[in-house]
């Protein structure tokens, strides 16, 4: 039997607002070359980002929670004018912290 992935926790946060632009720009990045750029997915990167922020200036350093975070407050954004859906958005946040952490997002490792 494999044993389950542990929780993974950033690094306490020495600069949120820089992390939130970094994040801003890579998830936007991320969306364009998913399927299509779009006006839409501007909006959606900053929103996301802004959730981060808040949570990392919150102390927030649990990846899972943040996702948890994101796909939460994600659900009130107006999504009818985008490929995307909350879960998207906060499995791209993860997927994008964890490359940038160097942790396989298949595995964890």
């Amino acid at each position: 039997m494999t044993e389950p992935i542990g929780s993974i926790t950033l690094p306490p946060s020495k600069n949120p607002q820089q992390e939130g632009e970094w994040l801003q720009e890579n998830l936007l990045r991320w969306l364009d070359t998913e399927f299509i750029p779009e006006a839409v997915n501007q909006i959606i990167a900053q929103r996301a980002a802004q959730i981060f922020v808040r949570q990392r200036m919150e102390g927030e350093n649990d990846l899972g929670s943040l996702v948890i975070a994101i796909v939460t407050e994600m659900q009130a954004f107006d999504f009818s004018k985008s490929f995307y859906g909350e879960f998207a958005i906060a499995n791209a946040v993860s997927d994008l912290l964890l490359e940038s952490l160097g942790i396989d997002k298949c595995c964890g490792e």
